[in-house]
């Protein structure tokens, strides 16, 4: 696994899960008679995907400078550990007074915390090399 790879995984990742959260944010609001755009937007949806994927590329491309391959599937319990951890604080969001229908805004965000773990996941098999496995 070489950085060219590690770079074009997280690059991938983050505009797969940018997109997954941009249109998922468009439905939601469209089909629930909603508006956040006051507490989300597009932006803060493509700049929470693009760090994720490139804190999860860095942390993938540390255990492959420093040779620690084994570890990946620990790295891949913490990533999921810190994405359910992440919805905490969508729980604790304080909404402005004059947003209609308040209760729905966890049904918009929580789903959206796991975009960049899924599709970081999802492609790695594109990206990262298999070992052979004999029997």
């Amino acid at each position: 696994m070489d950085t060219k790879n590690l770079l074009w995984h997280g690059v991938l990742s983050s505009t797969f899960a940018s997109m997954a959260g941009v249109i998922y944010f468009e439905i939601y609001q469209y089909l629930m008679l909603s508006e956040f755009n006051s507490v989300v937007n597009w932006g803060s949806i493509v700049g929470a995907s693009t760090l994720g994927c490139l804190l999860m590329m860095l942390g993938y491309w540390i255990l492959t400078k420093f040779r620690l391959i084994k570890l990946m599937g620990w790295m891949n319990l913490l990533i999921a550990i810190l994405s359910f951890a992440s919805i905490i604080g969508a729980m604790d969001t304080a909404l402005p007074l004059d947003i209609d229908y308040p209760e729905l805004f966890p049904g918009l965000v929580v789903p959206m915390h796991f975009f960049p773990a899924v599709s970081f996941f999802g492609l790695a098999p594109f990206f990262i090399q298999m070992r052979k496995v004999s029997h």
